[in-house]
């Protein structure tokens, strides 16, 4: 069992074709995770994470601000207590449409990092 703040994590830029994008990746293999890994996402007022896809999904949770995401063709507005579902290969980009920090939870099976 392992119990820590999430500051104790650094916050890192999120890579080619974000905006304003940093993540801290709070639960990974080096705590002995082996299945799924937990991300803290913090994205700026006006920031955006890249339009791309995967073969896995991802299970977000908005704690704070609002945004929008996108598949390129529609999109979709949510705020703070809302909860996103990825499905696999589904194109995807969030933004942050709000005056805030837009702060959420991706959960995804570990394929990454």
């Amino acid at each position: 069992m392992k119990v820590f703040n999430h500051r104790e994590v650094e916050a890192v830029d999120a890579g080619e074709g974000s905006f304003k994008l940093r993540v801290r990746w709070l639960i990974t293999k080096d705590l002995g995770a082996e299945n799924f890994a937990m991300r803290l996402f913090e994205m700026e007022p006006g920031g955006y994470s890249p339009l791309h896809t995967h073969p896995w999904e991802h299970e977000v949770f908005i704690l704070e601000g609002e945004g929008i995401v996108t598949n390129g063709k529609e999109s979709h507005k949510f705020s703070a207590g809302d909860v996103v579902f990825i499905s696999p290969s589904e194109k995807h980009q969030f933004k942050n449409s709000g005056k805030r920090t837009l702060k959420f939870l991706c959960l995804i099976p570990y394929k990454e990092k």
